[in-house]
């Protein structure tokens, strides 16, 4: 009888526990999944910030890369242009060089003409005599 008892009381107390129904259960999971669908969005959202973030980095990169070639032909252009100066003084010195030998031919073209009238003069002045 104990144990008849004790099964009765068993199966008694199983029965008032009760089993989840399908509302309860519904009311326990329904915040639960409102919770995941709200953090899955701001996942998605963090994710699609990310990845143009990414974007981003990549073309900044690029850009690097351009800028740095911009300034490695703005140097080359720069050895150019000393050079173009270097040689450019140079060729003003040889000019100038030029401009003096120019000058001094014509001095000398201008005392030979000089020299020549005199000399000129002198013959006609022992023709006379």
């Amino acid at each position: 009888m104990k144990k008849a008892a004790l099964v009765v009381l068993s199966v008694t107390l199983l029965i008032a526990s009760g089993c989840a129904t399908k509302e309860f259960v519904k009311t326990q999971v329904d915040p639960l999944s409102d919770r995941l669908g709200r953090i899955e969005a701001r996942l998605n959202a963090v994710e699609g910030k990310l990845d143009q973030a990414m974007k981003d980095a990549e073309m900044a990169k690029a850009d690097r890369a351009q800028i740095a070639e911009a300034k490695a032909m703005a140097n080359k252009a720069m050895d150019m242009a000393a050079k173009a100066e270097a040689e450019a003084t140079r060729a003003g010195g040889d000019a100038s060089k030029a401009m003096e030998a120019a000058k001094k031919a014509e001095e000398a073209a201008m005392a030979a003409e000089k020299a020549a009238a005199k000399t000129e003069k002198m013959f006609h002045m022992q023709q006379k005599k």
